[in-house]
């Protein structure tokens, strides 16, 4: 099968998007399909793509103002030279909205099937950023997506919102995660005695450090005794967070075996923001055996077992936050048991797991094209 990507990030991009897409570019050349990835260039250009399993295309862009590590493609004839070029069997929309967009209305000319997959709540975003246009938002999501011949939402929140909104044809297709790399044996000590020289309990948060993911909600479980705060990331929002979260440890940006490390190394993990149509971060925590607090909101509803494998809490509730997270500190046993069954939980959703499933969604939306011509 030849298949086209196209994603509005990719790495060295540090976010779901990119992630999701690596590892579906990864999982097509294992199963023996040609992908070929269609992405913004980065800020240095279009230099080469070490980390690609297939070849890419880089299509100019530029930096989203008040966000620069966001970048956005400018209007381009190479998305359809690309899909042309390649002789795309179908086009795989990676959370289409700009460039995305272009892939889907080149994939209809064209006349060959394509998969929208859903992965950022824009609508949200925009109630965020701009405190409006959400409407604006959910139209433009329904247009691309109404054009593709099947939607794939990775939760069931995000799946009700598509089809509340009226995006037709769609399906569940959760996340995978890297059940070798992250894992409880990379627990480091030397490590948790750097973060915590006075034997605190370690408290993080992996993810972007912007608005909408509500890290500042962290601010009462850094108050309370006997707790570090620790931060992985980087964002627009570091420079505020710095003053609103006393005593966090800010770590920057961390990747690889290096981010599995850290988290093996937590004893609790929170993530705070309340738009996540899935969460990948939970998924990576849980895998690493720590227990978790979460919004009770989006995909995190689908990923934690409240009372099982952490805790689900109000959106936008500091003191449920911090309560939840005094839970846990009392309680050694509780997070060990919390822990071991998140480690369980996830065992069996390995990346070739959720990339089969995939494949089959290309498989019957090809058959599905094929009975209509006949």
């Amino acid at each position: 099968m030849r298949v086209v990507i196209v994603t509005e990030s990719f790495p060295p991009d540090v976010n779901g998007v990119a992630h999701c897409a690596l590892q579906t570019a990864r999982h097509l050349v294992d199963r023996g399909h040609a992908p070929l990835v269609v992405a913004p260039a980065t800020a240095a250009g279009n230099g080469p793509d070490a980390l690609a399993p297939c070849p890419v295309v880089r299509i100019p862009s530029l930096p989203l103002p008040g966000y620069p590590q966001v970048r956005v493609a400018l209007p381009s004839r190479r998305v359809a030279a690309a899909i042309t070029e390649h002789r795309a069997d179908i086009v795989h929309l990676a959370s289409p909205f700009v460039l995305g967009v272009r892939g889907m209305a080149a994939a209809t000319r064209l006349g060959i099937p394509a998969v929208a997959v859903y992965q950022t709540d824009l609508a949200g975003y925009a109630r965020t950023y701009v405190h409006a246009g959400e409407a604006t938002a959910w139209r433009r999501i329904r247009s691309v997506h109404a054009a593709a011949d099947r939607t794939l939402a990775p939760s069931s929140a995000a799946l009700q919102d598509l089809e509340a909104h009226g995006v037709p044809r769609v399906r569940l297709w959760p996340r995978g995660v890297d059940t070798v790399r992250f894992r409880p044996e990379h627990r480091d000590d030397a490590l948790r005695r750097q973060l915590a020289p006075n034997g605190e309990l370690i408290v993080g948060y992996v993810g972007r450090l912007a608005p909408e993911k509500q890290v500042e909600l962290l601010a009462g479980v850094c108050g309370l005794d006997g707790v570090r705060v620790v931060v992985v990331g980087d964002g627009p929002s570091q420079a505020s967070l710095s003053g609103a979260l006393p005593g966090a440890v800010f770590l920057g940006r961390r990747t690889g075996d290096e981010l599995a490390r850290i988290f093996a190394s937590l004893d609790v993990f929170v993530h705070t923001g309340p738009f996540e149509t899935f969460c990948q971060t939970v998924q990576e925590a849980m895998a690493s055996g720590i227990p978790v607090v979460a919004p009770a909101a989006g995909g995190p509803l689908d990923l934690v077992a409240h009372g099982r494998t952490g805790l689900l809490v109000p959106p936008r509730d500091e003191g449920a936050v911090r309560d939840a997270v005094a839970v846990f500190a009392a309680d050694p046993a509780l997070r060990a048991a919390y822990g071991a069954e998140a480690r369980r939980t996830v065992e069996g959703r390995t990346w070739a797991a959720v990339g089969d499933q995939l494949i089959g969604h290309y498989a019957d939306v090809l058959t599905g094209r094929a009975v209509v011509a006949a």
